[in-house]
C-alpha cells in the first residue's frame, strides 16, 4: 500500500510529490496527460520561471523527481477510488488496481471553450482565459473579451487595468443586468450583442472578431469568460464538498470533507494559478506526511522508513 496516491501530474500533484519525496513517503502520481495550459505558449506569475512553456516546467519538475527514489510517476487515467479498511483503492482504466493510505486529488478543470471559427488558431498565443496570467502581454492594445452576463461585465471592467479599450462580445444577448450595463457604459466599454461569424488570425494572433452584422471588432487578444468545470468526477463521487464555483471545498491543507482525501491546484479553489497550484502540493504534503506520521506514534510503531 502506498503512502500517498497523487491523482494528477501538473504542477499541483508534482509539487505535492517533491514534498513526500522529500519526506521519503512511498508515492506515486498517475497521470493522463491532458494539462489544462497545454495549448499555451508561455505560464506567468511563477517566480524564476516566468515565461517557461508549460511543456518545459512539466519536463524540470519530472526531472527534479527522479533523485527521489520513494516516488514513481506513471502515465495512466484513473478510473474510480473507493474507500477500503485503512486507505483507497485506486482503479486504473484498462490496468490493475492500486491501494494508498491518502489520495491527493490534482484532476484540474476543463475550460468551456466556444465553437468559434478561427479559435483553434490563436488559442494560447492570443485567446487566453487569465489576465494575470496573460494580460500584460496584451497591454495598452484593443481587447475583445467574450462572454455574457454580470460576470462577464465586471471581467470586462477588470481588464480595464490592463487596457483601455475594451468590447464585450456576448454573441447574442448580453443579459447585463442594470448596474452592470450602466458600469460598462461610464467606463466607455462597447457591448456588441451580435453573433461571431469567425476570428481573423494571422500568425496565431488575433486581428479582429468579425460579427454577422455591422463592424468588425478590432481586437489583438480575446479573453474567454465562459466558465469551466471539474475534469474529473472522482471528487463528486468520492462524496467531497464542492463549492458554488463546483470545485472542492478543501482546507489550506487540502483536506476535503472526505478524511484521507486531499484536493488541490485548479480542482480546489481560486486563484487558479501554476505558482498557487504548486504552493497548496506542498502544504497538502507537509499535512499527509504529519497524519501518517502521527498515526504511526499513537499506534506504537517508529515512524523511520526503515
Amino acid at each position: 500500500m502506498y503512502d500517498c496516491v497523487i491523482v494528477g501530474g501538473g504542477p499541483a500533484g508534482l509539487s505535492a510529490a517533491l514534498m513526500l519525496g522529500r519526506a521519503r513517503r512511498n508515492t506515486l502520481v498517475l497521470d493522463a496527460g491532458a494539462p489544462r495550459n497545454a495549448a499555451s505558449h508561455a505560464l506567468h506569475g511563477f517566480l524564476t520561471r516566468d515565461g517557461i512553456s508549460p511543456a518545459e516546467f512539466l519536463a524540470v519538475a519530472r526531472r527534479e523527481l527522479e533523485r527521489y527514489e520513494t516516488v514513481t510517476l506513471r502515465n495512466a487515467r484513473v478510473e474510480s477510488v473507493d474507500p477500503i479498511e485503512g486507505g483507497f483503492r485506486i482503479q486504473l482504466t484498462g490496468g490493475p488496481a492500486i491501494e494508498a493510505q491518502t489520495v491527493v486529488l490534482a484532476t484540474g478543470v476543463v475550460d468551456d471553450l466556444p465553437a468559434l471559427p478561427g479559435l483553434e488558431d490563436c488559442y494560447g498565443t492570443s485567446a487566453h482565459h487569465c489576465p494575470y496570467c496573460d494580460g500584460w502581454e496584451h497591454r495598452d492594445k484593443p481587447i475583445a473579451v467574450h462572454g455574457h452576463g454580470d460576470t462577464a461585465a465586471d471581467y470586462a471592467l477588470r481588464l480595464l487595468r490592463w487596457s483601455a479599450t475594451i468590447t464585450l462580445c456576448s454573441n447574442g444577448p448580453a443579459r447585463l443586468g442594470p448596474e452592470s450595463a450602466a458600469a460598462l457604459t461610464r467606463h466607455g466599454i462597447v457591448v456588441r450583442e451580435e453573433e461571431i461569424r469567425r476570428l481573423d488570425v494571422v500568425g496565431g494572433r488575433l486581428q479582429r472578431v468579425v460579427l454577422d452584422q455591422g463592424d468588425p471588432v478590432e481586437a489583438e487578444a480575446l479573453f474567454l469568460c465562459l466558465g469551466h468545470e471539474l475534469r474529473s468526477d472522482i471528487l463528486a463521487a468520492l462524496g467531497v464538498t464542492l463549492m458554488e464555483s463546483g470545485v472542492a471545498d478543501a482546507a489550506r491543507s487540502g483536506a476535503t470533507n472526505v478524511d484521507g482525501v486531499f484536493a488541490i491546484g485548479d480542482a480546489s479553489r481560486d486563484p487558479q494559478f501554476v505558482v498557487t497550484a504548486a504552493a497548496e502540493g506542498a502544504a497538502a504534503a507537509v499535512a499527509i506526511n504529519e497524519r501518517l506520521t502521527r498515526a504511526a506514534l499513537d499506534g506504537g510503531r517508529s515512524p523511520h522508513p526503515g
